[in-house]
């Protein structure tokens, strides 16, 4: 837990999203037309960026969200959640919209289908992030991605303190203005992300293996790059060495993805502020993301640094 009376010096600031989660399980995900019976509704605190926030704090790191969020329920019990975890919310935002929220379904293998309702995440302004430059000057790592407005996200790039790192996760994938791109320290992606956004480079001048992608991700403008591989792991290419390494994953037996990727990115962020090398803060979080798999939700299957060690 963090002292929450002060900016100075938190290791990570989360710019994102907070979701409601509303889950069903289902024993396969319908066609178009077909209706499934599904498990009771459960309801969850989520969105990638409040995903984030928690999964960084509870493997020990300051961390601050600035995110907007409806004067409603599921508003209500995000910031529970996150002030529980231990978060500085005092740039959470509250009301413009209902908050956002997240139908998943999730089959037996673990594989989730989402569909996301923005609501109060799209309210996010970049007048809102000029409004938090002290919070933007004070972050060591400041972490993104794209269930708020692109043009938010582009004002957190114009706003980020001199000595102060980009993480992009770009989800859901969307074309990348240049400057943001040249800000990512790293691009964290994973398949499907990095397919979208290589375009039709992908079978053509880039290749078909991951292997591949990852240099051409980097001629984008990142600095470095970080392709996740699920269980395979994850591919690490940064622009300063000229290097790509391939980190493996622990072997668990996978209960439930949702969330997975951004407890992955949070660990990154996190290591990464706390001034690891992107190697070493990525193979720290493949065993994080390892970790988060293991059991249901997202929020609630985010490890704890000793459940990490314990892999």
């Amino acid at each position: 837990m963090q002292d929450n009376a002060s900016h100075d010096g938190y290791d990570l600031l989360v710019v994102g999203s907070g979701n409601a989660d509303l889950v069903i399980g289902v024993e396969r995900r319908p066609a178009p037309g077909e209706t499934v019976l599904g498990s009771d509704l459960a309801v969850h605190p989520g969105g990638k960026g409040a995903n984030q926030a928690v999964a960084a704090a509870r493997l020990g790191a300051r961390t601050a969200l600035l995110a907007r969020v409806g004067d409603d329920d599921h508003g209500r019990l995000l910031l529970e959640t996150q002030r529980t975890a231990g978060i500085d919310t005092a740039s959470v935002l509250v009301g413009g919209a209902p908050t956002g929220v997240a139908l998943i379904t999730v089959d037996p293998s673990g594989d989730n289908s989402i569909v996301v309702s923005p609501g109060a995440n799209g309210r996010l302004t970049p007048e809102d992030v000029r409004a938090a430059a002290p919070l933007l000057a004070a972050a060591r790592v400041v972490s993104v991605q794209l269930e708020i407005p692109l043009d938010t996200v582009a004002e957190t790039v114009r706003h980020l303190g001199a000595g102060t790192r980009l993480v992009l996760n770009p989800s859901p994938p969307a074309p990348l203005p240049d400057e943001v791109l040249a800000a990512c320290d790293p691009l964290v992606v994973n398949e499907h992300e990095a397919r979208y956004i290589l375009g039709k480079a992908v079978g053509e001048a880039a290749g078909e293996a991951p292997h591949d992608w990852a240099p051409a991700l980097l001629a984008l403008g990142p600095r470095s790059v970080v392709i996740t591989l699920g269980g395979a792991g994850a591919l690490v290419a940064d622009s300063r060495t000229d290097s790509l390494d391939h980190l493996v994953s622990p072997k668990v037996e996978a209960v439930d993805t949702t969330g997975a990727g951004d407890a992955f990115t949070a660990a990154l962020a996190w290591r990464l502020g706390r001034g690891d090398d992107l190697r070493e803060a990525a193979a720290f979080a493949v065993r994080v993301g390892a970790a988060a798999v293991t059991s249901r939700g997202a929020q609630a299957s985010f490890p704890t640094l000793e459940e990490v060690d314990a892999l």
